[in-house]
């Protein structure tokens, strides 16, 4: 019965997203303010019927209703509780439920705290995000449905869920990723309403920046858990890969980063409008994309759904028709959006616009390397594998290149500005960076390699750039408190933002350069060294865990007369009889410590995989400071609507 109840939930939803997605614009046209007035009602009731339907799918891998198809694939009765509620959305059926319950959520929150702006705004919005919940609550409706019946005959025992994804990294990965993908339906929602509306002034863009801004942070969390998660669950050692889907994700953060960007600059002078909303349907058009890619069978990845050919062209259908129609109604309307100021070469639009073009072309570089297997094999070119060689090759020079115009963007003024005003300090803070860059892996590490000492370079400069800007803006304060205390908290975000780009920066450089790994045999008692660390394996004992048993190792590390005990396993899970890999570390802000047991060999010993990684948590740091950047932006007082401008 409680299942019915999911299922007829999830169908009102389906009436519920239609009306949300048609009554408004009927109302637009009359002039009804009632009728646009459906939005946020629906907008309130698809949340709670999406919810009720989410809640009575997790109650039913609670309960071990196997009589649920998707419950008999996904779970089992020895699954831990925890993992139980984290495989409903474990497999495909029950993360596109995820999917549209957080677009409905998304769409809620736009209801609740857009009050302030104009309602025809407001309803061309939720119309939009209602005819995307259409779209996916059919996809759930006609080829996924997590509530189909194994009537009359069903397991009394289920498939259990993917060891892989039985971690707690997986409990929250998905969800944060999701908030991510689908946040960016909102700015591409508001880019369109403005469109339709003619109406893509700065006010617009006013209204629509903090949902990029929490798009762009939830996805960037997202992406960084899923960065741990392989880097510690998969033995690999590794914390990118390169993987399609990864990039799936990748794609659309890269995307957003422009898009926020080029949003400051259309609210603070009028200018690039175009660009910014094509720049917001880009964005939206990569997650679709990384879903149809997640989802339709044509990529083998440790990450990817399983899903048969027909569900993909589905997703193809939608990727088809909501990216043609958007840039069908930009084509429409574009032309009307003119430029409301010049600019000249040198200024602070200029920079930005740069910056913006090497984002593109890093996305468009990600793309290609993503897509073009698939499309040579579908021209019968051949199997062809695009790996990290390609990626490194032409991704990390950008990257590079972003650094040196991140540092000048914010020292030269809008509209127009003067080298000579900034020649002097740049040149300060270049002859330091270049100090540094030679200094700091020499002394720390002992050697110079000219990848690293570049990526410290131009992070110092960076750097040093952002010192010398919170310097020029508060120089006329009393006191450098007061000065402080004056910057808005969106400033301060922006500050932080590439504060953790430069973290993330340095721990990718660092720890690629002077990682250090050994594959070695070991017998209990024998040792290993890296570098100031002795590790010495114990030997290997039987461990039962809730749903597997596991061998798990014993390995001291010393270092200076310090100890600590490392646990690395090997598991086998009872249902499904894979082994799995569970890696032991011991971590700090300056090295990991990494551990991962390999095959039983003869006479006891074992091949043991030992790592020595340091500064590779600053990627991770990194992105969480980013994260807090854009919520501190988020949280500036502009952004407060107190009513109808």
């Amino acid at each position: 019965m409680w299942v019915e109840l999911g299922q007829y939930a999830l169908v009102l939803a389906f009436v519920v997203a239609i009306l949300q997605g048609t009554l408004p614009w009927l109302g637009v046209s009359r002039g009804d303010a009632r009728l646009q007035a459906v939005a946020r009602t629906g907008a309130y009731a698809q949340t709670a019927l999406l919810t009720f339907s989410f809640g009575l799918l997790t109650l039913a891998f609670l309960n071990n209703d196997f009589s649920v198809d998707y419950v008999a694939r996904q779970s089992n009765t020895l699954l831990p509780v925890w993992y139980k509620v984290s495989a409903v959305w474990g497999g495909h059926e029950g993360s596109l439920l995820l999917w549209a319950l957080v677009l409905a959520v998304w769409s809620a929150a736009v209801a609740r705290f857009s009050r302030g702006l104009p309602l025809v705004m407001t309803a061309r919005v939720l119309a939009i995000l209602g005819l995307i919940s259409v779209a996916i609550i059919s996809f759930i409706l006609f080829t996924s449905n997590p509530f189909d019946r194994l009537l009359p005959d069903f397991p009394i025992e289920g498939n259990d869920l993917n060891p892989l994804l039985q971690d707690p990294g997986l409990i929250f990965h998905p969800p944060m990723l999701y908030m991510g993908y689908v946040g960016f339906a909102v700015p591409f929602a508001f880019a369109l309403a403005g469109l339709l509306g003619e109406r893509l002034d700065p006010a617009w863009v006013r209204w629509s920046r903090p949902w990029a801004l929490a798009a762009w942070a939830f996805l960037g969390l997202g992406i960084a858990l899923g960065s741990w998660w392989a880097y510690y669950e998969l033995g690999w050692g590794g914390w990118w890969f390169w993987d399609p889907v990864e990039n799936a994700s990748f794609m659309p953060w890269l995307a957003g980063t422009a898009l926020i960007h080029s949003m400051a600059v259309t609210e603070k002078r009028g200018v690039f409008k175009a660009w910014t909303v094509l720049l917001a349907i880009i964005a939206f058009a990569l997650s679709l994309l990384g879903t149809f890619l997640v989802r339709s069978g044509v990529l083998t990845s440790v990450h990817a759904f399983a899903s048969d050919p027909s569900r993909g062209l589905f997703i193809l259908g939608i990727l088809i028709v909501v990216v043609g129609g958007s840039l069908a109604v930009f084509a429409w309307r574009g032309a009307a959006l003119q430029n409301e100021s010049r600019h000249s070469l040198v200024s602070r639009e200029m920079f930005l616009l740069v910056n913006n073009l090497l984002l593109l072309t890093a996305t468009v570089t990600v793309l290609l390397g993503t897509l073009f297997p698939l499309i040579a094999d579908a021209f019968d070119i051949g199997k062809i594998s695009v790996g990290p060689p390609y990626f490194n090759l032409l991704f990390v020079p950008l990257t590079l290149l972003l650094l040196v115009f991140l540092a000048l963007g914010p020292q030269v003024n809008w509209k127009r500005g003067r080298l000579d005003d900034i020649r002097l300090p740049m040149l300060k803070v270049l002859l330091a960076a270049i100090i540094i860059a030679v200094a700091l892996p020499l002394l720390v590490y002992g050697d110079l390699p000219w990848t690293v000492s570049l990526s410290i370079g131009l992070c110092a400069w960076v750097l040093g750039a952002m010192l010398v800007d919170i310097g020029r803006k508060t120089r006329n304060a009393p006191g450098l408190v007061q000065g402080l205390r004056k910057l808005t908290r969106s400033y301060w975000g922006m500050q932080l933002g590439h504060l953790g780009l430069l973290m993330t920066v340095l721990g990718v450089a660092l720890t690629s350069a002077y990682s250090t790994e050994k594959d070695v045999r070991l017998a209990p008692g024998q040792e290993v060294v890296i570098g100031d660390y002795r590790f010495r394996f114990e030997g290997v004992a039987d461990h039962q865990g809730p749903n597997y048993v596991a061998q798990r190792g014993t390995v001291v590390v010393s270092d200076g007369g310090r100890e600590r005990v490392l646990h690395p396993e090997k598991r086998i899970y009872r249902v499904q009889q894979n082994p799995m890999t569970e890696a032991a570390i011991s971590g700090n802000l300056w090295r990991d410590l990494y551990v991962a047991l390999g095959e039983p060999l003869d006479g006891g010993a074992w091949a043991v995989r030992v790592y020595h990684k340091p500064m590779v948590r600053w990627m991770w740091f990194g992105a969480l400071v980013m994260a807090l950047g854009a919520l501190l932006s988020i949280l500036d007082r502009r952004y407060r609507l107190r009513g109808v401008r």
